[in-house]
């Protein structure tokens, strides 16, 4: 239906934020009037649904001198306006989608604008701008031969089903992209278990290309060392697209600070996943996440849920470096003979963790026994 502000605040009856959507959506109207609104069901990765407002339309984009109308349609979360919408290229039967840096294979659309987006300063007239611009210079949709409209058609009704994932067909120039003999790994996040991180992989030469993606705003004096220094193979960068086909994407960054529990920071730390995670899966659609950042279990389960990647392609570090620590400390601070396979440290994050000796022999030799007793060791 063509926009009508009774209508669409009753098909917004069970959204969260119904008065803030309604105010962006009247200023969408005044932009793009030409825009129809639906209420239809949306298919998750994860095969979940929900009903969702959605709208169709053209934007005009001026390419090489010449106007196409490309049509998309923007799905309205119901936690909206802190959420993105999610955005789709709406492709006709003589058209086919030119897979690229900003749309996948089935026609989804990435931008700066929804990895970044943040209420109030985000607005959907700003991304759709942002889309048009993007578009400019590299237009998503290309006019097919009648030959190939047969096979077009299969791809609309697979994308009409609002499923997400890798698909049969093949798009133009897919197959430019890939590049599977270039061993490449990313790290998310510019803060210290990042800059680690990236020293680290460097350092042991296990990667050859290392990309450094700093989320934050402004450049920090690390970052900027770390770029004066000019390691080989290392790019730092703030485009996400700058990992396409990272066989592992490490995720460090989190909102945690010094005066903060890992459970106070949930909350924001899934808002700035939600803003990245399906983006870094796009561009790296066969890669391994890897998830360091905190509280790790939670940031785990929702990075596997964001991404929709197989269980295990998703993996959290667990306590694997606080074992590490306990077994360093048994072993060089206390002298103690032990298989640092036998000795973990199992829990949550936080107070919950414990050490645990496993196997049939005994740990520490027993001039040691009497220092595990009585010495603290805090890890």
């Amino acid at each position: 239906m063509e926009f009508n502000s009774e209508g669409v605040r009753r098909l917004l009856g069970k959204y969260k934020f119904r008065d803030l959507t309604m105010e962006e959506l009247k200023n969408v109207n005044m932009f793009f009037p030409h825009f129809r609104y639906s209420m239809d069901t949306y298919v998750f990765k994860d095969s979940s649904q929900k009903n969702l407002l959605n709208f169709t339309g053209t934007i005009p984009v001026m390419y090489q001198g010449n106007t196409y109308n490309i049509p998309i349609r923007l799905w309205i979360l119901d936690s909206h306006p802190f959420a993105p919408p999610i955005c789709f290229l709406k492709p006709t039967a003589n058209m086919g989608i030119s897979v690229g840096k900003h749309v996948d294979a089935q026609g989804r659309i990435y931008l700066p604008y929804l990895q970044n987006w943040s209420h109030p300063k985000s607005v959907i007239v700003g991304l759709i701008k942002e889309m048009i611009a993007k578009f400019q210079e590299e237009l998503p949709l290309y006019s097919l031969p009648s030959s190939d409209e047969a096979q077009q058609v299969d791809l609309l009704a697979y994308i009409a089903k609002i499923t997400e994932g890798v698909s049969d067909i093949n798009s133009k120039n897919w197959a430019n992209h890939e590049n599977k003999t270039v061993n490449k790994i990313t790290v998310v996040g510019g803060g210290e278990l990042g800059i680690a991180c990236t020293l680290a992989i460097s350092a042991k030469g296990i990667a050859d290309r290392l990309v450094l993606l700093d989320l934050s705003e402004g450049t920090k004096g690390v970052i900027m060392d770390l770029d004066i220094f000019n390691l080989p193979n290392v790019e730092i960068s703030k485009d996400l697209s700058a990992s396409t086909h990272s066989k592992v994407v490490i995720f460090t960054v989190n909102s945690l600070g010094s005066s903060q529990s890992y459970l106070d920071v949930v909350q924001r730390n899934v808002d700035m996943f939600r803003a990245f995670v399906a983006a870094l899966g796009h561009y790296s659609p066969h890669g391994i996440l890897l998830v360091a950042s905190q509280p790790v279990e939670i940031m785990t389960y929702v990075t596997w849920k964001l991404s929709a990647f197989p269980a295990n392609r998703v993996i959290g570090i667990g306590c694997n470096l606080d074992s590490q620590r306990l077994q360093y400390i048994i072993t060089n601070v206390l002298k103690a003979q032990t298989s640092g396979r036998e000795v973990w440290v199992i829990g949550e994050q936080g107070e919950d963790k414990v050490p645990t000796w496993g196997g049939q022999e005994d740990v520490t030799r027993h001039n040691s026994q009497v220092q595990l007793s009585n010495r603290d060791i805090m890890i």
